[in-house]
């Protein structure tokens, strides 16, 4: 099992975006795009300071029937959204999961 990490990428359209893995390598929260690496960072900083509050998350229901989660600022705006999960057992291991690896997570930046 290794630590968990952020990972800085680069979608397509030339935004910045972070993925938050476990230890093991799964993939527990994913960022929105942003247009500078630097609003990128600013994003895995804001997670690391709102992952520990269970009163950040937004417990969710899509339309498929799956549940995800929402990780909010204290202002409100969503800074990272989960995979889905077939049971609300899963989402609920999700948050605690990004509730546990977040705050003490590296972070590597692929697109240097």
């Amino acid at each position: 099992m290794g630590n968990p990490k952020f990972e800085i990428t680069e979608r397509s359209n030339g935004d910045f975006m972070f993925n938050l893995k476990a230890g093991n390598g799964e993939i527990i929260l994913t960022s929105q795009g942003y247009a500078t690496k630097q609003g990128c960072k600013n994003g895995i900083d804001s997670v690391k300071t709102n992952a520990s509050d269970e009163e950040n998350y937004e417990k969710k229901t899509a339309s498929n029937g799956k549940y995800y989660f929402n990780l909010k600022a204290t202002n409100g705006q969503i800074i990272g959204t989960s995979q889905m999960y077939a049971s609300t057992s899963g989402r609920d291991n999700g948050i605690q999961s990004v509730m546990n690896n977040a705050p003490n997570a590296s972070v590597i930046d692929f697109t240097a």
